[in-house]
């Protein structure tokens, strides 16, 4: 049986890694990743896939691991916490641009047959109704600017190469996703994670919140991310592809914190900084074309992710 050559970019990070754990246990797929100053644990070193150590703002590393491959899934990124967006906004336009435009270069030369790039929901307006794929206000891209126009850019020259190749495109512009391998610490998690490390490590029972809590967000858990990821290599047929992968509900961040508390057992109260970095965004995502076009809808509650994320986390954060 010939295999499929997938190559992960960002193999050691929190998609990367999730992807890594499913796709290594398919004897139809010959899996390679990469990682930059990350390095693999034990386990990652174990498993069925072949990694190297690549910095994808160098053109000619990115073109020697990227040929040969059949399909790409683009899951490396600079990413932090909402602290850097505000006040370094810089640090994820400059090197997210030059890595993505070296790979998709490099699809295009190597004639790779299907790329994956994960985008995200940044340009999409801060509104309660739910946002579908078109619903993009290019006038007001204001929150997030900086990444919100990088990662428009990268979607549209995805679209661009799908029109010049025969490569396939498919650009996930996703929720907030959460659970294993995300990032715990303070300094770089987003609110999920950096939830479950105050509540699990909160001292004299109470934790400090970001803003009012009155922000909401559309998590979704990593599981269904993946399984979204496997099905498009399969399906997808037409050329290029950009659809929104959601929970299809948002929920607000003082009543996130709520129900973390609660899995987590313990008495904890909460006190409200205002003065802290926060971004007043709400969203969440229609996912009816997915759900129409390929038959996929979120398998794990909100309250079953944060229950498999904090048995998780006290496996393998505390230790």
């Amino acid at each position: 049986m010939q295999k499929t050559k997938v190559l992960i970019l960002g193999a050691t990070g929190f998609i990367g890694r999730n992807l890594i754990e499913r796709l290594s246990t398919r004897e139809d797929v010959e899996l390679f990743g990469t990682y930059l100053s990350r390095e693999p644990d034990s386990r990652l070193s174990n498993e069925n896939v072949i990694l190297s150590q690549v910095d994808l703002t160098n053109s000619d590393q990115v073109n020697r691991i990227i040929s040969g491959m059949d399909v790409v899934i683009q899951a490396a990124a600079v990413t932090t916490g909402s602290k850097d967006v505000v006040s370094k906004p810089y640090i994820h336009v400059t090197d997210n641009a030059v890595m993505n435009s070296l790979i998709l270069r490099a699809c295009f030369e190597s004639a790779v047959k299907h790329m994956v790039f994960f985008s995200c929901t940044v340009m999409y307006p801060s509104q309660l109704e739910a946002v579908k794929e078109d619903d993009v206000d290019y006038q007001i891209i204001d929150k997030y600017f900086g990444i919100g126009w990088t990662k428009v850019y990268i979607e549209k020259m995805c679209e661009f190469y799908s029109k010049i190749s025969d490569t396939k495109f498919t650009v996930i512009r996703h929720s907030n996703i959460y659970g294993p391998h995300d990032k715990y610490d303070l300094e770089r998690s987003h609110v999920f994670g950096a939830t479950v490390t105050k509540v699990l490590k909160a001292q004299n029972n109470e934790i400090e919140v970001w803003g009012d809590g009155s922000e909401t967000r559309d998590l979704l858990y990593i599981s269904d991310l993946v399984d979204f990821v496997e099905s498009i290599i399969k399906l997808q047929e037409c050329p290029y592809e950009l659809i929104n992968i959601g929970y299809g509900h948002s929920i607000p961040i003082k009543s996130l914190i709520e129900k973390i508390i609660e899995v987590s057992g313990k008495q904890i109260s909460m006190t409200f900084d205002v003065s802290k970095p926060t971004i007043n965004f709400n969203l969440a995502l229609n996912c009816d074309k997915v759900r129409a076009k390929y038959g996929w809808s979120p398998q794990i509650s909100l309250e079953d992710g944060i229950k498999k994320t904090l048995t998780w986390y006290r496996q393998n954060m505390t230790k």
